[in-house]
């Protein structure tokens, strides 16, 4: 393979899209609390705005490759990077949470492409000697934001306004523009290719659906509401009609014969309970910090960075432990990493320290370093060569499906646990409750002390929520020591192949 000219532009420009795509999926999550005073919404509403950018990626990320066989991936690119700038700032501009939301789907659906065909781009550069070289840059770059998110994120609410975190991305993104404009070079496009559209669409409306019931579920009632019945049988027959079609069609959206790779349906299952634990701790970290302990936005954000930090350091030990140590005792001690962080944080309060949050929160981060490459490796490690396109969509499909479902579920218990928790411990504050006289006073609880009564009443709900808290991370844990016994039905593979390395950073 002869060298590229201007090889180190073009890796500059994709890595830059990059960036600019993972620092998205994190930056917004510091600012959740002001975006939702500024748009007068609740603490299951705002959540919208993280969901709805995840399940737009979510669906958008298999069609990717069509999208560039068909048109040319260097003209997808462009358009994602345009799309994705216009959206982010329109986002920034928004004024009320439907707005928001909206501009986030777009954000969403026009970022899906820049992972995918930024790494083909670079497998495409480099030989085969340098792609392990050129995939630990890119890696690098999918976890810078985790780790810059929270930080920048911080500091631009903090200093200007939280419309900044979106509206960065237009720098970021002319660069990225004018880089893949000047020196990447258009692909060999396939005019007849076609897309699956009634598997893909059905899909689509089952995801979007699902996303709509876990979103309003808490709000309406759930099951007790004629539109989360009606969005749940949607979801079911949309999800009845994509699995017959995916059966019975020559050649469907999804190609059946991967699910009957058994490493590859594990990994599907584990990774998809990865997605629930990471992005949704992080969803909870942040109302954490900034309203139950009162941390200014630019020091929630410094805590919350060594988490991303542990995941970047972790990833390239963990790559040279591969093929060496057994990627099956390496997910193991993934596993339990995580676990342990979830454990340690069901013991928090309010007074806990910035260095126990330091380095929980490091834990938690080398628990996804030991989790990810190595999961991802040996997921496809089995595959055969020409279903790994299409494995690869579906893999990070069922990781952004994760990743959404797990935040509207410990959204919707974390304000059902609050209303619960309140209720019993409420029934405790009265005037005949002895250890309470010992704190308050014998006076402290009279019916006609309508400030002390208001006082009592936000000690109890922050007292309720603290509960709330640690009953999810209480469930984050057993959902990571849940997911153990899959590492059992993993195959170690004879030897783990070049190709299926180079997709273990997507």
């Amino acid at each position: 393979m002869a060298k590229v000219a201007n090889r180190g532009a073009i890796t500059a420009c994709v890595i830059l899209a990059v960036i600019m795509q993972a620092l998205d999926t994190t930056i917004a999550n510091i600012a959740l609390p002001y975006i939702q005073g500024s748009v007068s919404a609740s603490q299951d509403q705002i959540n919208w705005v993280l969901t709805s950018y995840i399940v737009a990626a979510a669906i958008m990320t298999p069609p990717s490759g069509w999208l560039a066989t068909k048109f040319g991936r260097k003209r997808i690119l462009l358009v994602s990077i345009a799309g994705f700038i216009f959206a982010s700032i329109l986002c920034g501009l928004a004024q009320s949470l439907p707005e928001i939301v909206l501009f986030r789907l777009l954000q969403g659906f026009f970022g899906a492409a820049l992972v995918p065909l930024s790494q083909s781009i670079l497998l495409d550069i480099y030989t085969l000697e340098e792609r392990g070289q050129a995939m630990a840059l890119f890696g690098v770059s999918v976890m810078v934001g985790p780790v810059l998110g929270p930080v920048i994120g911080g500091w631009l609410t903090d200093n200007l306004s939280w419309r900044w975190v979106f509206s960065i991305n237009l720098p970021l993104g002319l660069l990225a523009f004018a880089g893949v404009t000047a020196f990447v070079r258009e692909t060999t496009r396939d005019t007849a290719a076609k897309l699956d559209w009634f598997g893909f669409g059905t899909l689509s409306v089952a995801i979007g659906a699902l996303q709509m019931v876990l979103d309003r579920g808490e709000q309406l009632d759930w099951f007790g509401s004629t539109e989360i019945l009606l969005e749940t049988v949607i979801c079911a027959g949309a999800f009845y009609l994509f699995l017959v079609h995916t059966f019975t069609a020559r050649k469907s959206f999804v190609d059946p014969r991967l699910f009957r790779d058994r490493n590859f349906a594990v990994g599907m299952m584990f990774i998809f309970i990865i997605g629930i634990t990471y992005l949704a701790s992080l969803a909870l970290m942040t109302p954490y910090l900034q309203s139950l302990m009162g941390y200014p936005v630019v020091t929630a954000g410094i805590v919350m960075g060594p988490r991303g930090l542990g995941t970047m350091v972790f990833m390239f030990v963990v790559g040279r432990l591969i093929g060496r140590v057994d990627t099956r005792v390496v997910l193991a001690a993934g596993l339990f990493l995580t676990a342990w962080a979830m454990y340690e944080m069901t013991g928090w309060t309010p007074d806990v320290s910035q260095w126990t949050i330091i380095w929980v929160g490091f834990v938690q981060g080398a628990g996804l370093g030991f989790l990810f490459v190595p999961l991802t490796t040996i997921t496809f490690a089995t595959l055969p060569a020409e279903m790994r396109a299409n494995g690869t969509g579906l893999y990070n499909l069922s990781r952004n499906i994760g990743s959404a479902v797990g935040i509207s579920i410990v959204t919707s218990l974390l304000t059902q646990y609050v209303q619960v928790n309140h209720e019993e411990i409420a029934a405790s504050v009265t005037p005949f409750n002895r250890v309470l006289q010992a704190v308050v006073g014998p006076h402290g609880l009279g019916a006609a002390n309508l400030a002390g009564r208001a006082q009592m009443d936000g000690i109890v709900t922050q007292q309720a929520t603290i509960i709330a808290y640690i009953n999810d991370f209480k469930l984050m844990m057993i959902l990571s020591l849940a997911a153990l016994p899959l590492v059992l039905l993993l195959r170690k593979p004879s030897a783990v192949s070049g190709d299926a390395a180079h997709v273990a950073i997507e």
